[in-house]
């Protein structure tokens, strides 16, 4: 990419979008096409068209996509698997028909079989069955990695696919029943050391073990591979280590200065046992992290209290 060309990023405003606005901008790029979801309905398809062949924009990273935790996933289930369908449908045929000259598509490492051998190498994707909670958001965004191989095959588009493992950092979504394990554990911490609680209620049994990766860190590693990488094959973005659901709960606490006690529900579901990816590929092109998991839950709990964050 040249600091010149224009870029388009769909979904500017959500964590992933705005962390790739912050890294772009940082490195001169200036040419920017943003369009908000009420500005352009990326799930109607006309809309998008009228959009591509008006802006003509040279690279795409298309980060739009409708999120959630496990209680959205399993709840909008149609909502989940319809609206990302959608948009990534439409995104990608237009890049396609507008000679977009690169696009990047975000996945997500709930694509993997919910019981595949850890750590996750790319191989594994759609050998076994999947997660049952976020099963729909899970088969849009396989689509979406499939839309990329096969304009790719057939039309020679050089479209990529990335798959962020658990992300979190600026800009977050901390609402109570919509959000991911990590913004919702920070903000329910972050009310019961206020209301003075003394206990918070954590779903499942406390086991799984998860991975987390700042946002920042996510648009440094997609950066290089906007530069750099032009295979067929996705690539998985995270840390290489992970972490319980308890351990994690604990390390909020420390972080927000909370001393009550976790109340594990066992009730409710688990989700997937463990996912930790494997990131040879991205090794071997040289990225490593840069923020570990206590200092960037640091940045993330200050910017929760600064009030910079969706809560929708």
């Amino acid at each position: 990419m040249n600091k010149s060309d224009k870029i388009y990023i769909a979904g500017h405003r959500g964590m992933v979008g705005t962390a790739m606005y912050r890294k772009l901008k940082k490195e001169g790029f200036t040419n920017f096409i943003l369009r908000t979801s009420q500005e352009l309905d990326l799930t109607n398809q006309a809309a998008v068209a009228h959009f591509f062949e008006t802006e003509k924009p040279d690279y795409v990273f298309l980060a739009a996509a409708k999120v959630g935790g496990i209680v959205a996933n399993n709840t909008y289930r149609a909502d989940f698997i319809y609206q990302n369908l959608m948009i990534e449908s439409n995104i990608i045929h237009q890049s396609y028909l507008h000679g977009v000259k690169k696009l990047m598509f975000f996945g997500s490492s709930c694509i993997y079989p919910k019981l595949a051998p850890q750590p996750l190498k790319e191989e594994y994707l759609l050998t076994g069955e999947l997660e049952y909670t976020n099963e729909p958001y899970a088969i849009a965004k396989i689509a979406g990695i499939k839309l990329c191989e096969n304009y790719r095959e057939q039309y020679g588009c050089n479209f990529i696919s990335v798959m962020p493992t658990n992300l979190y950092g600026y800009g977050d979504n901390y609402h109570p029943n919509h959000s991911h394990v990590l913004p919702a554990l920070i903000r329910k911490v972050h009310e019961a050391k206020i209301n003075q609680s003394p206990h918070i209620e954590v779903w499942g049994t406390g086991a799984p073990l998860r991975e987390f990766l700042f946002v920042d860190d996510l648009a440094d590693a997609c950066y290089l591979l906007m530069q750099n990488y032009n295979d067929k094959q996705f690539v998985n973005i995270g840390c290489g280590t992970d972490i319980s659901i308890k351990d994690l709960t604990k390390l909020v606490f420390k972080v927000v200065g909370y001393n009550g006690s976790i109340q594990f529900n066992t009730e409710k579901p688990d989700g997937t046992p463990r996912k930790l990816m494997d990131i040879s590929t991205l090794h071997n092109l040289g990225w490593k992290p840069k923020i570990n998991l206590e200092e960037g839950i640091k940045l993330a709990y200050n910017d929760f209290l600064e009030g910079n964050f969706r809560s929708s």
